[in-house]
């Protein structure tokens, strides 16, 4: 292992040694920027580095790797940190040829390609430098084995497949993930939804505690285990390391979630040691729990676990049956039902619907690319969606009212799909809509040319944020500086050193306009998962760059954009100047979302409004407009349609021609009724007007005079103000 660098494998190993502990992440962030540094080297660095893995390639040489001539004495550490490296004439050690014919043959390859082939590298040595630290004989072996497995990858360019007696996950039907979820359903459907939700809450915080787990070894279990249950045991913490512990800081390896790929044989063998140092766990912390999670984790967990237990253990359990069904609780049906048309439809063109892909759980990220990519969206899974509904405990009536409803429409629907269809595409083609309102569109949206300009790739937009456990980019950096600029400049009134804490808070992000490469507009605010909301904090396009829909456009991105991390509540403080703004945005000074939520999270401002939006979860929001225009369109073709079908010609109004001898030369008023086919379609005159009484009419009368009069009084008092100086005379 010559010329190798220094690994961050020690750091990880001492982190997986405790259960789920910060340690852990920090060391997983780490290996990623070790690897994100690798493939910033320049191509030849890369190639030196891969040399040291690389067979040689000289006929009838079987060298398995390029090592130094002589042991290299210690030169001093270069400024990035890394270990100088050899040049591609050096002679190698075993095989006496030079470097260059050790990567004779990765000089073709792609950028990608290299930069993966580095990525097994640096895991190749964060294993290695984990196995001296490693006691236990098992797990050495594990790492041994993934060690070759991986140093045979890179010398012959493959991806590692894990082969042999372990065999591919899923190992167990059901998983565990699938039986906790049974579990809830068998023991907790009966009750009312906020009790309902308490269990499934806990459910969740099994699983997570499950999948995040550093099990005992089988060396630790031999003191209280059979032969046959320690040998399966073996089994069991074999297959665990090597799909689901190592691949979450080597991602070389594919990656399985535990409660994904295990079953009943996993979690009987570990549940009782798990329980026993996860409830040890939450007693030693119970003094810095916050009063609500201390009810949920030392009241109720443990009841929910040795109800679980139960289950676990039953050998007949109806948890464990891999055709388990029962119905979901009540409150719950409607929104399960919704899931299942919305994942089996596909989303078109112009609807709203949006396709259902997986999430990405690495955020490791200080900037997000909204676009390139315009029109693209993605919604959170079907699971999550069901989730997020579930908060909102929806009454069983309410869900049957919403069905019925939709089932009264569609049996009245009229329309063929056909014809829908043929509209649409009429529509759709622009050689077939001809016309000028095709190219000066009447009441255009305010977002409109901005959506013009980023299909043309004229402006992006990004959500910046600074970082302390990663490097942040250079782009990013100047990106937010100029970010601390434009809130500077739009709000004169807010301190710039406010501005700037929190522009650069790592708790905040910022959804950033980028034009010409710099940023002309944006939106800081800062998440908060848990409550369920956002906190917008500053708004913003520069004064030359207003008028144009960008701010429209930045919004319904930042909509989007929380929409796919499940969060549905905007909540800002808005000055006068602001209220008008946010009012276009959906915003509204009625706050539906429950004061407990954000009561001592948000920001409060002196001389503003609290003003609140809640994003409905299927709705595109960048594509709002554009679809509520095309239903429009598709209505109209569909009167211009119905018309041809039933139109007539009726006779014109004689009205005008009787009141030409009129005295005072001309008409007062067209009866209603008077006009030719008006009561054929469907018109009714007011009740009122059926049957006039003199009262009526001198009720009427005088509501007319008091009307009058009180204008008057109005016109008069403008007029002396002077307030109205150009309609005076």
């Amino acid at each position: 292992m010559e010329m190798s660098e220094k690994s961050e494998a020690g750091a990880a190993s001492e982190g997986a040694s405790k259960p789920i502990e910060i340690s852990r992440q920090i060391s997983l962030q780490r290996i990623q920027q070790r690897k994100q540094q690798l493939k910033n080297w320049q191509r030849n660095k890369k190639l030196l580095k891969l040399a040291i893995y690389s067979a040689c390639q000289e006929e009838d040489c079987k060298c398995g790797g390029w090592k130094t001539p002589t042991p290299p004495q210690k030169p001093p550490n270069p400024p990035d940190g890394s270990v100088s490296l050899a040049n591609f004439t050096d002679p190698c050690r075993s095989c006496t040829h030079v470097l260059e014919s050790h990567v004779r043959h990765l000089e073709n390859l792609p950028e990608d390609e290299i930069n993966r082939l580095l990525s097994m590298v640096v895991d190749v040595e964060n294993i290695f430098m984990s196995m001296p630290r490693e006691e236990d004989p098992d797990t050495k072996r594990v790492y041994c084995y993934l060690f070759k497995l991986l140093r045979k990858c890179i010398a012959g360019m493959t991806r590692p497949v894990i082969e042999g007696p372990l065999g591919q996950p899923p190992f167990e039907r059901p998983s565990i993930a699938k039986a906790v979820t049974n579990f809830v359903l068998y023991k907790f459907g009966h009750l009312m939804p906020r009790e309902w939700q308490t269990m499934h809450d806990l459910a969740k915080m099994f699983l997570h505690c499950l999948n995040h787990w550093y099990f005992e070894s089988p060396s630790v279990r031999k003191t209280d285990a059979t032969y046959e249950e320690m040998s399966e045991y073996k089994v069991l913490y074999t297959r665990w390391l090597v799909f689901c512990h190592v691949p979450a800081f080597c991602d070389s390896l594919p990656h399985h979630e535990t409660t994904l790929v295990f079953g009943r044989s996993l979690l009987r063998a570990v549940y009782r040691s798990v329980c026993r140092q996860l409830m040890d766990k939450c007693q030693s912390e119970r003094d810095r729990m916050p009063p609500e999670k201390k009810i949920l984790v030392l009241t109720h967990f443990p009841r929910f676990l040795s109800l679980l237990e139960e289950d676990v253990y039953t050998q007949d359990s109806p948890i464990w049956d891999p055709d388990f069904k029962q119905l979901p609780p009540s409150h719950l049906q409607g929104i399960t039902d919704t899931v299942k048309v919305s994942s089996q439809s596909t989303r078109k063109p112009g609807e709203f619907e949006k396709v259902t892909v997986t999430p990405n759980e690495k955020e490791s990220f200080t900037t997000v690319n909204l676009s390139p990519g315009f029109g693209k969206k993605h919604l959170r899974t079907d699971g999550n969606a069901a989730s997020a509904s579930e908060k909102k405990e929806p009454s069983g009536e309410v869900v049957q009212q919403s069905e019925a409803k939709r089932r009264k429409i569609e049996e009245g629907e009229d329309v063929p799909e056909s014809v829908v269809a043929d509209i649409i595409a009429v529509i759709s083609e622009s050689k077939k809509m001809v016309g000028p309102e095709d190219i000066f569109a009447e009441n255009a949206a305010r977002d409109e040319a901005a959506k013009q300009e980023e299909r043309r790739g004229e402006i992006e937009f990004h959500v910046v944020g600074n970082s302390l456990t990663q490097t942040v980019s250079k782009r990013t950096m100047m990106w937010l500086i100029g970010l601390q600029n434009v809130f500077s400049h739009q709000l004169p009134r807010m301190p710039r050193e406010y501005i700037t804490r929190l522009v650069f808070d790592p708790k905040h992000k910022t959804l950033a306009l980028i034009k010409d490469n710099r940023p002309i507009g944006g939106i800081c605010f800062r998440m908060f998962p848990t409550q369920g909301f956002t906190e917008i904090v500053f708004c913003a396009v520069i004064s030359n760059e207003q008028v144009k829909g960008y701010g429209t456009h930045l919004m319904n991105h930042l909509k989007d954009y929380h929409v796919r991390q499940n969060i549905f509540h905007f909540l800002t403080f808005a000055d006068d100047f602001a209220i008008g703004y946010f009012k276009k945005q959906g915003f509204s000074k009625e706050i539906t979302l429950s004061r407990s939520h954000y009561f001592g999270f948000i920001k409060d401002y002196e001389a503003a409004t609290l003003m609140h939006c809640e994003l409905q979860a299927n709705i595109v929001y960048t594509e709002f407009t554009a679809v509520i225009r095309k239903q429009k369109e598709i209505v109209r073709k569909l009167v211009e349609r119905r018309q041809k079908v039933v139109q007539k010609v009726h006779p014109g109004l004689t009205c005008f021609k009787e009141q030409s001898g009129n005295a005072n030369g001309g008409w007062n008023k067209i009866p209603i009724e008077s006009i030719p086919g008006i009561k054929k379609t469907g018109w009714q005159p007011p009740a009122s007007s059926l049957s006039p009484t003199p009262s009526t009419s001198d009720s009427k009368s005088a509501d007319n005079e008091g009307l009058m009069s009180a204008l008057k009084s109005i016109l008069n008092q403008a007029r002396n103000q002077g307030i109205i100086y150009c309609i005076q005379g």
